[in-house]
């Protein structure tokens, strides 16, 4: 899918046909709409085989032939159900997105494989108003949504760690273990991308790549203060739900031992009337008051009452 916007007098407008100052969105591109990238836009080869990889690293790189400008970011999005280790709760992923600065066609191109929600709600003007023909400040203001999009579904993974550790509290269930793994996954994810993002702003920031005045510099160190912000907050989520996930097998290991303890103790009273009954089984006549079933029973609910007594009071029975 190939979509072309452009800012006018009466703001951001969808066009029909690509034109000088646009802004070229493209998603999913089909083999032909590859061929039109290559041969109408003239983008680079290399560019594109980058930009279509679904495993690419977040980078820059510049061509000296054309100056075409590429930059790639890895963006948060929502993992696919099919990948996902728990339904009922929300997973993240990180997909790249690419940007492709093309000084010949005057345009900005930006290329993902997924549908991504910084673009979403750029196409569909619920940010603020762009100017397409500004393709430097264009690109920084979507970055921006992309680095506050990390803080979003971090506080997200936050909030749902905290209800199911509540939950872990009250039931301490495989299903809620397994819970904890994919929230897990997804700050490893994150924490990933976040710091190849970092570098690919510093990168930025030295002007080699990209010619940057004094407003552009502002907005990316405002880029730049929420990245950092996703690493340090995906650091600490880390450390807590690692930190939780040991204290929880320690509990469960604990439990687990108070359990064998609590059979243990109620085996060894259970086999007290085993033990007396198979005394008077035997057939021998040196045992007492062997002429009636009365002594024998009295004896076993006896000594066995005394013994759960007495094990009671070591706590045996109590967890």
């Amino acid at each position: 899918m190939i979509e072309f916007y452009k800012t006018t007098d009466e703001g951001t407008v969808q066009i029909e046909n690509l034109e000088p100052g646009c802004w070229v969105n493209v998603m999913r591109p089909s083999s032909e709409e590859r061929t039109w990238l290559l041969d109408d836009l003239e983008i680079a080869p290399e560019f594109i085989r980058s930009a279509l990889d679904d495993e690419e690293s977040p980078h820059t790189d510049f061509d000296d032939d054309t100056r075409q400008v590429l930059v790639i970011l890895d963006c948060a999005s929502i993992e696919d159900r099919a990948e996902t280790v728990d339904d009922t709760i929300v997973q993240y992923d990180t997909q790249p997105l690419a940007f492709l600065i093309v000084p010949e066609k005057e345009c900005i191109v930006t290329l993902s494989l997924v549908p991504n929600e910084t673009v979403r709600l750029f196409t569909t003007k619920r940010l603020r108003k762009l100017d397409t023909e500004n393709r430097t400040d264009m690109m920084l203001q979507m970055m921006l949504h992309v680095s506050q999009q990390y803080l979003v579904c971090l506080r997200n993974i936050h909030r749902q760690f905290i209800k199911n550790e509540k939950e872990l509290h009250r039931t301490m269930r495989n299903k809620e273990l397994i819970k904890m793994l994919g929230f897990e996954k997804s700050l490893v994810y994150f924490s990933t991308s976040l710091k190849a993002d970092d570098a690919v702003l510093q990168k930025l920031n030295t002007g080699r790549v990209v010619k940057l005045d004094s407003d552009d510099r502002d907005v990316l160190e405002d880029v730049t203060i929420e990245i950092r912000q996703a690493m340090e907050m995906s650091s600490i989520y880390a450390t807590i739900l690692n930190g939780s996930m040991e204290t929880f097998g320690t509990v469960i290991s604990n439990n687990l031992n108070l359990t064998m303890r609590t059979l243990t103790a109620m085996a060894l009273v259970l086999a007290i009337p085993t033990i007396i009954f198979s005394f008077y089984g035997m057939n021998v006549a040196i045992l007492p008051l062997d002429q009636t079933w009365i002594w024998p029973v009295l004896m076993a609910v006896g000594v066995s009452v005394v013994s759960a007594v007495v094990l009671w009071a070591r706590k045996f029975f109590i967890k």
